[in-house]
């Protein structure tokens, strides 16, 4: 008997966090705040039945943010008070991992958008009245302090009343709410093991922090859990190690002597969250420079712009200006070499404009890598263009040599100094979708050093990429080989077009794998209108006014491209239509689609897991698929070995994939890792694979 009264007043509490919703929420200025309750967990025991997994729930406006438990420079966290009935318990607010929000030379820890705050509500059957009261209200007070460039301290009164209810009931599908507060309790910090002997060491700006978690860590971001003790807004530099990392904090200019212990939380890549304390002992630093290891890495790189040049997106590119050199072959030396050196100058300068870009989105805490730029459908959108009409133009449609495209194409034919530039920038720009051997150890390398270090990495890349062209030009008695020029130049010439078009045809198909039919339907549209531009060109060359509509046609598609990705994909989203789709058609392959988790699972139940990080704009990803990857004796293998085979689709930016590559010291795509049973680290095959190499490597798990 006094069990079943039990579960009555279980239900009767149950009812009463489903019926009374509509009177468990506030609204206050620029946020709304709700009770919410989870999956109820039933638990005999000698202390009763304990409800389990509520969650007081934030919904902000943009542009504000509420509070973590410590809110960094400025603010207050959300707090909680209950009056509970006679047999109920509430524990404290649980916190997940904030983010670090910048304001003007403050920062904040908080949220954005909207977060949940777990709790547990326990029932004492024990305590509780004997007699079940249909008046009985759970209470609560909630007080807040939301911001934006002003800060409103909010509060409000939350009643959850309950009833009797058909413990039979069935319970109703999962809110909104409820499945965020569902997901946030699986990803809650949780404590490090013993084994990754969290220490610090003061220094003379701050602390060293040294912890272990069996894994190089290369992205690291800290929470301190006590106010005044590190400089909040201060950059913190963290130094991957074998094991784990070693991170650099500013001390807060106010603290006086050293603390006793440094406690917070860690967040590191894959959505991993951990708490600790750190105690007071010798960290010895490490370097993360290596004068030996850069110039060999400064090697790789400059052999790896070599090979880069017998790439298939960057070979049509370097044939244009091939088909130059010997047009002007009958040049006085000189002039030869001025031009071999504006074209390397337009690749050093299209580099280091590139680096720029990854330095300053790396100081903001962005997470990109080689090939970043093609994750966006406006440049994919605007490239295809580009390259569609740089093929009108050599098929013969038109001659152009005033606009910006005509001198990254057409002029590179030509003998102008500016079409050397340009088609050295062209070349930069069409190499990004591929890797050659050698290049993933030296980006990797390079993005993760400083500043003058990376410049020098990619500088080297840079040199060998116009390394063929600039030593042909420097020795003109080997254009003695190459044929006379003629009337069969302009024939290869308009042959040329057709990789040209082809390259334009293989980004159409990614922007509709990646993007969807209606963004293909806006680029084709687009071509259209190019089409119409080089008419114009071709039947009035000489006329300004032909010129100029031209122009103006031009002006249209480049704001289209720009405009329709956002529209299009806003009103009608794919991502995650063309995601079921991927992992559809990888399914009867073996291909699954990976995560982190996916990885742990199958690394825990003993299994061997190979990852392919690849993306649809990769040409080399594309090769090494069909050539290796795809081949009915590879996937045999990869059967008979039980290999659980993950597949890392990186063509729209995803943050869980570019930690993953941090972490193995690459920052792009192709990567092929192997994780063999009981090993720590992968095995990372090459850039360019053949049967042979997956096969060597798959035949070492036996």
């Amino acid at each position: 008997m006094r069990m079943s009264r039990w579960i009555i007043f279980l239900v009767m509490a149950l009812g009463a966090l489903q019926a009374g919703a509509q009177k468990s929420s506030a609204d206050g200025p620029h946020v709304h705040v709700e009770l919410v309750q989870g999956d109820a967990l039933i638990q005999p025991g000698q202390i009763g039945i304990a409800l389990n997994s509520a969650g007081l729930y934030f919904k902000l406006e943009s542009g504000w943010h509420i509070y973590w438990k410590n809110a960094g420079d400025a603010g207050e966290p959300p707090r909680i008070h209950w009056a509970l009935p006679s047999g109920f318990d509430a524990t404290e607010l649980r916190f997940p991992a904030p983010k670090r929000l910048a304001m003007g030379p403050l920062m904040d820890y908080g949220y954005e958008d909207e977060v949940i705050f777990p709790f547990d509500i326990k029932f004492n059957a024990s305590e509780a009245s004997s007699s079940a009261h249909q008046s009985e209200k759970l209470l609560v007070h909630v007080t807040w302090i939301v911001c934006s460039n002003t800060c409103i301290p909010g509060k409000a009164d939350l009643e959850v009343p309950f009833h009797l209810i058909d413990s039979k009931e069935q319970s109703a599908p999962l809110s909104h709410q409820q499945q965020l507060l569902k997901s946030t309790l699986s990803s809650l910090p949780i404590q490090f093991p013993a084994s990754s002997k969290p220490i610090f060491t003061p220094t003379k700006s701050g602390f060293l922090l040294q912890v272990e978690t069996g894994q190089r860590e290369s992205a690291v971001q800290f929470f301190p859990a006590d106010a005044g003790i590190i400089s909040n807004p201060a950059p913190q530099k963290v130094t991957p190690t074998a094991k784990g990392f070693q991170l650099e904090l500013t001390r807060d200019q106010y603290l006086q002597g050293n603390p006793d212990k440094l406690s917070g939380l860690i967040e590191l890549s894959g959505g991993r969250n951990y708490e600790f304390t750190a105690l007071p002992g010798k960290v010895v630093p490490v370097s993360s420079f290596n004068a030996v290891q850069m110039l060999r890495i400064a090697g790789l790189a400059f052999l790896g712009g070599i090979l880069l040049n017998l790439m298939p997106c960057v070979f049509p590119v370097l044939f244009l200006k091939g088909l130059a050199l010997v047009n002007s072959g009958h040049k006085e030396r000189r002039h030869m070499r001025a031009h071999g050196a504006v074209y390397a100058l337009g690749i050093l300068v299209s580099f280091w404009a590139l680096v720029a870009v990854l330095l300053v989105l790396r100081a903001t805490g962005s997470t990109l890598g080689w090939g970043f730029q093609f994750q966006s459908p406006v440049f994919l959108a605007l490239m295809a263009g580009l390259l569609f009409f740089l093929g009108l133009s050599l098929a013969g449609q038109f001659e152009i040599g005033l606009t910006l495209t005509g001198k990254g194409g057409s002029l590179a034919a030509k003998e102008g100094y500016t079409g050397s530039f340009f088609t050295g920038v062209l070349a930069v720009v069409v190499a990004t979708p591929c890797a050659a051997p050698f290049m993933g150890v030296a980006v990797g390398y390079a993005l993760a050093q400083s500043a003058p270090v990376t410049i020098a990495i990619f500088t080297a890349l840079a040199l060998g990429l116009a390394a063929p062209y600039v030593v042909l030009t420097l020795q003109p008695a080997w254009t003695h080989v190459l044929p006379r020029p003629g009337a069969w130049m302009e024939i290869l010439k308009q042959a040329t077009a057709l990789p040209i078009f082809g390259t334009a045809i293989w980004l159409a198909w990614v922007i509709a794998s990646a993007y969807g039919a209606a963004l293909l339907v806006a680029l084709l549209v687009s071509f259209l209108l190019l089409a119409v531009a080089g008419w114009f060109l071709g039947r009035w060359p000489a006329k300004r006014w032909a010129t100029i509509v031209a122009v103006l046609i031009l002006i249209a598609v480049i704001a289209w491209s720009v405009v329709a990705p956002g529209k299009l994909i806003e009103s009608a989203p794919v991502a995650a239509t063309s995601g079921s789709l991927e992992r559809a058609l990888d399914a009867p392959s073996g291909w699954q689609p990976w995560s982190v988790d996916a990885v742990a699972r199958a690394r825990a139940d003993g299994r061997p897991v190979f990852v392919d990080f690849t993306a649809k704009w990769c040409l080399s990803c594309q090769v090494n698929e069909r050539v290796a990857l795809e081949q009915p004796e590879v996937q045999d293998a990869f059967k008979k070995a039980n290999v659980v085979m993950l597949k890392a689709d990186w063509t729209q930016h995803d943050a869980a994939i570019a930690a993953a590559l941090n972490e193995l010291g690459r920052s792009g795509v192709p990567v092929y890792a192997l994780y063999k049973p009981g090993a720590q680290e992968p095995e990372l095959l090459p850039e360019a694979l053949t049967p042979g190499i997956v096969l060597d490597a798959l035949k070492q798990l036996k």
